[in-house]
């Protein structure tokens, strides 16, 4: 039997954890049940941290780990997904195809960042979604040191007043500084097509938002878009023009496009419909997980976000349950009532708010030191010790924060 699982996100890690977890606990040897992933390379991108300087430092390699808890690693890019001959084509980095076969499978292919078809923006912004898209604005803002201090040298224009988007404009004032030099007269300017920063955040959290925006010196514009970029700079919805020789778009994800492969119903993220157990619904043997999957956290109506705190939890429920039908156990139904959100806020510190009607707990320097605890110790994957690799993938007990 074999057991595929596409991604070596967050979900996708997990779900090989708890999948290996279960294997042991049912006394099942990797011969009897084979679980493999597939990836380009066996790495986890810490992906909640490409807002930051020296993205290229933002990974963590999971091949050690994946050896002690006997998970065959397959480097390639799924390309193509059969369900009904139970197969996953992938592409090796040698340029060859070659087809594998499953019994279970588990998709957990993450998102990607919307762009849309705005004039410009393909040949001139920048995102922090991935880590080559990190590192490339990382590059590009030490270049600009040696241009000109004019036309809009020292302007970052950030489009989307999101998660990803306060986080990554809140840190860029301190990154210019040590760039430029703390002299340097450096503008950071969010834009943001909402009448309201922040809009997903709500009532309670947006005063301690604006609050450390006009601390850092952070200009919004609201309820404006960007209808073009080119070498002059940005052109909103409004009219205005800003000189600036740097947009970070981080307006909107979506689900990887593997995802459409999948003949089954997606949600207007292109997330596959899924089950409590997250099996993909009218799709025998396959699983969704992570951002790849509209799963229900509870029964009150709430759904996971495609963020890092929801797929750990969610890949550990998805590889246990793909396991568990293999080895003829029962599935445990995915449930994650409790929800945080921790915001970075660079200079002026961190949010910290809990519930699903996101109340503030802590801001400042106290949020800020959860933060960081968060970003560098438990969202990386678990140590290479078999027995603690294993023990960390309980689907009842994991989570990021």
């Amino acid at each position: 039997m074999r057991l595929l699982i596409i991604g070596a996100g967050f979900a996708g890690m997990y779900a090989a954890l708890s999948a290996a977890r279960l294997r042991d606990i049912q006394g099942a040897s990797p011969e009897e049940l084979e679980i493999a992933l597939i990836a380009p390379e066996p790495t986890l991108v810490v992906r909640p941290r490409l807002y930051e300087p020296k993205p290229e430092t933002l990974t963590a390699p999971l091949l050690d780990v994946l050896k002690a808890i006997d998970v065959d690693y397959i480097q390639g890019s799924a390309e193509t997904v059969n369900t009904e001959a139970l197969t996953v084509q992938i592409s090796t980095p040698k340029g060859t195809r070659k087809t594998l076969s499953y019994d279970r499978l588990v998709v957990a292919t993450g998102s990607r960042l919307f762009r849309p078809n705005i004039p410009g923006l393909a040949e001139h912004g920048f995102s922090v979604d991935s880590l080559d898209d990190a590192v490339a604005l990382d590059k590009h803002l030490h270049g600009l040191a040696d241009r000109p201090a004019r036309n809009g040298r020292d302007t970052v224009v950030v489009a989307g007043g999101g998660f990803t988007g306060i986080e990554a404009a809140t840190e860029l004032p301190a990154r210019l500084r040590n760039i430029f030099g703390k002299e340097s007269r450096t503008r950071v300017i969010i834009v943001e097509r909402n009448s309201a920063i922040a809009p997903d955040m709500g009532e309670g959290p947006r005063p301690v938002i604006e609050q450390a925006l006009r601390k850092l010196g952070v200009e919004t514009r609201l309820g404006a878009g960007v209808a073009s970029l080119d070498k002059s700079g940005v052109t909103l919805s409004t009219g205005e023009h800003i000189e600036t020789e740097t947009l970070v778009w981080a307006a909107g994800i979506r689900a990887a496009p593997l995802t459409a492969q999948i003949p089954a119903e997606r949600d207007n993220f292109g997330r596959l419909l899924v089950d409590r157990d997250l099996r993909v619904a009218g799709v025998a043997g396959v699983f969704a997980t992570g951002d790849a999957a509209r799963a229900a956290c509870d029964d009150e109506g709430n759904y996971a976000l495609m963020s890092c705190q929801h797929a750990t939890r969610m890949g550990a429920f998805a590889g246990n349950n793909a396991a568990a039908e293999l080895l003829g156990v029962p599935t445990r139904p995915y449930h994650q009532k409790a929800y945080v959100t921790c915001l970075d806020l660079g200079e002026a510190g961190a949010l910290f708010t809990r519930g699903w009607e996101r109340k503030v707990e802590m801001v400042g320097d106290v949020a800020k030191k959860t933060k960081q605890e968060i970003n560098t110790v438990w969202i990386y994957p678990p140590c290479a010790e078999r027995a603690v690799a294993l023990a960390s993938a309980d689907p009842e007990r994991v989570t990021s924060l």
